[in-house]
């Protein structure tokens, strides 16, 4: 066991996870520390879920270990459901309840004292934003405010470690930046976050971030890393009329490791984007696309994630 084992919160070691012949997790290894907000992004499907349920003690690894919070996952479930905090991606608080009713009902079911109780409650509604607003039926709250009701349940008990399995889906841009400030609110505490999220700019606001793909983490890093160090060379950004019909021709040109349409760009890969990009713009004006335009840009989180995905893929597809 390293140093940093020691001191990590969450520690998962080769874990694997099979459903019959499907293989849901495959070989997962990484460690989250104290008050560090871990990303989980990866496509529908690729086992995030799954992965969060093992490590709540919600299913059992088929190989591999887990240790949150110092607990073995496999041996002892129940103790780390005491231990944590967990948020799914589906609402999970009654709608026929009050904002207060359904805070005292997560109050006992996470066994939180009566002596506690009293204050827990106002720093729920605190941080929620929803002091005065106790006796509103939580039916008529508005999306983001369920949220921040949901992550105030989750951390009533005063957990050292909180699963959120994409806890602003369908949530607006506002509400969900408000919901990332409570978030690391909590980090700064000392609460450590694993999250999954489909939405690359919240992906941005975590201290680092796995990429998990067909069950297998084929990305772990900063923010900064994976957008600087995955894509093994330069980017670039070509702009004109009928796009669509430029993809094919690039792909198969000179220095061309990839190609991807973003938004009405075009983001293409070279391995030298000083020499790569007079040549494509060239070899586009030849075939007859007009009005093309091209300059060198920096990474994006999301060109990263696509590049990796269909890297991932592609490797897959050629293992025997």
């Amino acid at each position: 066991m390293t140093a940093s084992t020691v001191s990590a919160q969450i520690v998962v070691d080769a874990l694997v996870k099979r459903f019959g012949d499907f293989v849901a997790v495959n070989g997962v290894s990484f460690e989250v520390g104290r008050g560090e907000v871990m990303g989980f992004i990866g496509p529908n499907g690729a086992g995030k879920s799954t992965l969060i349920r093992i490590l709540c003690g919600l299913l059992r690894p088929s190989a591999g270990r887990a240790l949150v919070a110092g607990i073995d996952v496999a041996q002892d479930p129940e103790g780390v459901r005491r231990r944590i905090g967990y948020m799914s991606q589906k609402f999970s608080l009654y709608n026929d309840m009050s904002v207060v009713e359904n805070l005292r009902f997560f109050g006992g079911v996470y066994g939180v004292s009566r002596t506690e109780i009293a204050g827990r409650l106002r720093f729920a509604l605190d941080m929620a934003g929803l002091a005065g607003r106790e006796d509103a039926l939580v039916a008529t709250l508005a999306g983001g405010w369920k949220q921040r009701l949901a992550l105030g349940a989750a951390i009533l008990h005063r957990p050292a470690i909180l699963f959120l399995d994409e806890p602003t889906s369908g949530v607006d841009p506002n509400s969900r930046r408000r919901f990332w400030e409570l978030i690391h609110t909590l980090a700064q505490d000392g609460v450590s976050v694993l999250v999954s999220t489909h939405y690359m700019d919240e992906a941005e606001y975590c201290d680092r971030i796995a990429l998990i793909n067909h069950g297998r983490l084929i990305a772990l890093g900063t923010p900064l890393e994976l957008k600087q160090r995955s894509l093994g060379g330069e980017l670039l950004a070509i702009e004109g009329d009928r796009l669509g019909d430029a993809i094919a021709k690039l792909q198969t040109a000179p220095g061309v490791l990839d190609v991807a349409m973003f938004g009405s760009a075009l983001h293409v890969l070279v391995d030298e984007a000083t020499l790569r990009l007079p040549e494509l713009v060239q070899r586009m004006a030849a075939a007859g696309q007009t009005n093309v335009r091209a300059r060198r840009i920096d990474p994006s989180l999301e060109d990263s994630f696509v590049h990796l995905v269909g890297l991932s893929a592609a490797q897959a597809g050629a293992a025997p």
